[in-house]
């Protein structure tokens, strides 16, 4: 074979840069070896790690050097649970129990949470759900003597209609009264106190805590006093939607199912809590226990993309809300029905966030295997 004055150079070339490669491996190598004192004596094994303390153990704990330089692990960041109001994607406001850090003003820092970032954004849209407040949004916070004065920046100018706006005042009253130290709430615009904001939206004088996503289910009979809370599963599958329901009857339990089994009303944007065609036979409340007995067609909500969990949480809610109602029994026919896995037990509060992002990936996981 004839070989080229240059292939014999590429050659050689390549092989000298391979001989170096070698003598600096050896080198390296040499140098990591650690020097010891007596060279006949076996190193000592590594002792094995012990593990953590189950009350000590915090991932998200970031390692800082101590005084005398040895890396240790930080106290983990303590929370505080806190009820923040989202918006769905057709404008009810949904309460979700979310985590702060624990410091002063846990107040300004849930409705911080509220304003529209790409952190918030993608914090809400795991939940299905979207921001109140507009992007840039400055808040500052006083409260005393039970009143909360909020100077909110100009931004809120901006809002794109009426319903915009009446979801920002709603959801910022409804955020500050979940606290005990807040029962009425003042707005500032940009520093000034005004009487409207563009679109008409009232922004003057005291708010306090008032009815959620308020419908109507008579509206063709006039006005009526009267309001029960209902509990309805959103579209989305994933998250409760309270909603207020005007009626004419006494606020009762008996109502208040008998409204829930009708389902929403006049609209797609939730879903009915029993299946269609289902009734409600009676309801009776014994010694704590809310009874409720529907027609044999109640089996059904199994059918549903969460197996009906979502349904009887709604059902729960709706239920326990009233005094004296501690848990709840379901009975089809007469029979009592047989919810596995604790789905009639009460929950401490209608959305958390954490549960929400579980449960949709168990769902989304279930479905996949069916």
């Amino acid at each position: 074979m004839n070989i080229s004055h240059d292939q014999r150079r590429i050659y050689w070339l390549a092989l000298a840069l391979l001989a170096a490669a070698v003598a600096v491996a050896g080198a390296w190598t040499l140098w990591l070896k650690p020097v010891s004192a007596d060279a006949n004596t076996a190193p000592t094994p590594p002792a094995a790690a012990e593990p953590l303390p189950a009350e000590t153990y915090a991932p998200s704990a970031a390692i800082t050097p101590s005084p005398e330089g040895i890396a240790t692990a930080a106290e983990p960041v303590k929370k505080a649970s806190t009820i923040v109001y989202y918006q769905d994607n057709y404008g009810y406001l949904v309460p979700v129990m979310c985590s702060v850090p624990m410091a002063d003003g846990i107040a300004k820092a849930t409705l911080s949470m509220m304003v529209q970032s790409p952190d918030n954004d993608m914090q809400a849209a795991r939940l299905g759900l979207r921001t109140v407040l507009p992007e840039n949004t400055s808040i500052d916070l006083d409260i005393s003597g039970g009143l909360a004065r909020i100077d909110l920046g100009k931004e809120v100018l901006s809002m794109p209609d009426a319903a915009a706006e009446a979801n920002l005042v709603d959801a910022v009253v409804q955020t500050l009264t979940e606290f005990d130290t807040v029962d009425r709430v003042e707005f500032l615009i940009g520093g000034q106190k005004l009487d409207k904001l563009p679109h008409g939206t009232a922004v003057k004088g005291t708010f306090t805590r008032g009815d959620i996503n308020v419908e109507s289910a008579e509206p063709t009979v006039g006005v009526s006093d009267q309001s029960v809370m209902l509990y309805f599963p959103a579209d989305s599958g994933s998250v409760i939607v309270p909603v207020t329901r005007m009626v004419r009857s006494k606020a009762d339990i008996n109502t208040a199912v008998m409204e829930l089994a009708k389902g929403p009303a006049g609209d797609e944007m939730l879903e009915s809590v029993v299946p269609a065609g289902c009734g409600l036979i009676d309801v009776k409340v014994e010694d704590g226990v809310a009874k409720l007995n529907f027609t044999g067609e109640f089996v059904d909500l199994v059918q549903n993309s969460d197996g009906g969990r979502l349904a009887l949480k709604a059902l729960v809610l709706t239920c326990t809300q009233f005094e004296g109602v501690k848990s709840v029994e379901i009975y089809v026919d007469g029979q009592k029905y047989d919810a596995s896995q604790g789905e009639l037990g009460v929950p401490s509060f209608m959305n958390i966030a954490d549960n929400i992002v579980y449960d949709y990936i168990q769902t989304q996981a279930n479905a996949l295997f069916e």
